[in-house]
């Protein structure tokens, strides 16, 4: 069996040094002190701490143990026979080609007479005439890995690991089976199969409705009952399921003692057994309001705080009757506030909304300065001792919010409005004179970044027309140089070839050669003239009117001219 689990009033906790038992009339026993020889001697006996149902031995009851369901009942008809009762099983044989059908993985049911009787070998089993059937009748087949099966007062369960099935036997006893099943069969009374209960998925939630925090599901089985003759029947519960999260608990209540049952899942079926309430050991916070508080000067005013918590012994917090964390510390917090409000002056509260670990405002300086030290130094350490009576360990307390109430608080709130006012409207002459001088500081800004893009466009074109006229002189100087070199390059080769020319003219001695030269160059002469020169004669020969002259002087001009025409085409 779990060892977290409760089973047939029986509820297994764990370790008695962790959990331990509260009474009201004892003390509370947490620690227990070791034996002499230095060993833990054994835990006591918690008020849960029964025998399972299944381990006492029943007439007619056999758990399914490895060879399951088949083995289990084989067992059951050798106890029936044992006992001068008829089998069990069937003795029928099976045939092949007729009657009704039992498959593989299944058992077939016949009703003898009223009493039970189980086929467990597949095949076909025919009617009458071809089997005995005088006073018996065939009542279907079942799957024998079916949950529940019951047939006249044979009753079969069977559940998987997170199944558990509720059952009332004869005497009207209710217990529950996990990871397990049986087989009985009943010959006065029943075994009533009540529910089979997932027990990883309850359907009732339990949740902390100041946190929100979910502490654990839960399920109850019921059972009907009639109290007497013409009397309506009444359900009543027989069996509570718990499903604990991690980090909770829940708290059980018999007689005057108290018992933490931690996270698992579990069950009750022990009346005498009270499920008290759900926790969670997590860290908590919500926001609390007060109710109202008087000042000094009796301004009544309400405060909205901030809590956060753990809690540490729910134990203590049950034992003082609290159904949550958060009832005990509101009570506390309400005594504890009341007291400080009302040494506290309504000056000193109005200027301070909120305290905060952070706030170092300690140097008496500021008249609110009484108020958070009140908080600090009273309020939180009065209400941390004061949870620590109920297991409550606290983490944090702060001041969210203030509203005064009254006249007074009326007339405040109008001169705070007033004031606030005044503050927005001078915020507001600030902000229009702080955002003309930053517009006109960036007016600046830009004159003096145009000024400065300026003057660099000025720097750039200067630069420029100095690098082009320098470009241009240079270029200016280069072609004066080239084309001097060029001049005199020019006259050198031409006075060469002059120079050439006379010396090859000077070394011709033929006559003739000499007189063709001669003739070469007057053509050449004639020629310069162009076309339209007219020539006049001054020799007697020309003025006579020679006529060979005359043709002679007009062919040669002619020849001129059109070498004038091909040298110009060359060039």
């Amino acid at each position: 069996m779990d060892s977290l689990s409760v089973a047939g009033a029986t509820t297994v906790i764990g370790d008695f040094e962790d959990n331990g038992i509260y009474s009201k009339t004892d003390a509370y026993r947490k620690n227990r002190q070791p034996s002499s020889s230095g060993t833990r001697g054994p835990a006591p006996q918690r008020f849960g701490d029964n025998l399972d149902y299944m381990d006492e031995k029943r007439q007619y009851f056999v758990r399914i143990g490895e060879g399951g369901l088949l083995a289990a009942l084989e067992k059951l008809d050798q106890e029936l026979v044992q006992g001068g009762h008829q089998h069990l099983l069937s003795k029928k044989k099976p045939i092949t080609w007729a009657g009704r059908e039992v498959g593989l993985g299944q058992i077939g049911k016949i009703n003898h007479g009223g009493q039970p009787k189980i086929i467990t070998k597949p095949g076909r089993y025919p009617g009458f005439p071809f089997g005995n059937w005088w006073a018996r009748s065939f009542g279907g087949t079942n799957e024998i890995s079916e949950t529940v099966i019951e047939f006249n007062g044979l009753t079969v369960v069977q559940v998987s690991q997170n199944q558990a099935a509720v059952v009332s036997d004869p005497q009207n006893q209710v217990f529950v089976i996990k990871n397990g099943g049986f087989v009985a069969l009943a010959l006065q009374g029943s075994y009533d199969v009540l529910s089979v209960v997932d027990q990883t998925h309850l359907p009732n939630k339990i949740i902390d409705h100041t946190t929100q925090a979910v502490l654990g599901y839960t399920h109850e089985v019921k059972m009907l009952s009639r109290t007497g003759n013409g009397a309506a029947t009444q359900e009543y519960v027989v069996a509570t399921f718990l499903d604990i999260p991690a980090n909770n608990c829940a708290i059980l209540q018999k007689g005057d003692e108290l018992e933490i049952l931690p996270a698992g899942q579990h069950y009750i079926t022990n009346p005498n057994i009270t499920l008290r309430k759900l926790f969670t050991k997590g860290e908590c916070q919500t926001e609390m309001p007060t109710k109202d508080l008087f000042t000094r000067d009796q301004v009544p005013v309400s405060l909205t705080i901030y809590l956060k918590w753990q809690l540490i012994e729910p134990l203590k917090l049950t034992t003082h009757g609290y159904e949550t964390p958060y009832d005990a510390l509101r009570d506390k917090a309400q005594s504890i506030l009341t007291q400080i409000i009302a040494h506290l002056d309504y000056s000193s509260m109005v200027k301070q909304r909120s305290i905060d670990p952070n706030d170092t405002l300690d140097d008496g300086s500021d008249p609110s300065t009484a108020f958070l030290d009140a908080l600090r130094s009273r309020a939180m350490d009065d209400l941390h001792n004061a949870a620590l009576e109920y297991g409550i360990v606290l983490k944090d307390l702060a001041v969210i919010d203030r509203q005064f109430k009254g006249d007074i608080a009326s007339t405040m709130d109008k001169l705070t409005t007033r004031a606030l006012q005044a503050q927005v409207e001078a915020a507001n002459v600030d902000r229009e004179n702080s955002n003309k001088v930053k517009k006109e500081q960036g007016a600046l800004q830009v004159a003096q970044v145009q000024a400065s893009v300026r003057k660099a466009n000025a720097d750039a074109d200067a630069y420029a027309v100095v690098a082009n006229a320098k470009a241009r002189a240079e270029a200016l100087q280069i072609d004066a140089t080239a084309r001097a070199e060029a001049t005199r390059l020019s006259a050198r080769a031409a006075a060469d070839a002059i120079r050439l020319k006379s010396s090859a003219d000077g070394e011709v001695t033929d006559v003739f050669a000499r007189e063709m030269e001669m003739r070469r160059i007057e053509v050449e002469r004639v020629a310069a003239y162009g076309d339209k020169a007219v020539f006049v004669p001054t020799t007697a020969e020309g003025a006579n009117g020679g006529i060979q002259n005359a043709m002679t002087m007009g062919y040669a001009a002619g020849l001129g001219n059109e070498m004038r025409k091909e040298v110009v085409q060359l060039q």
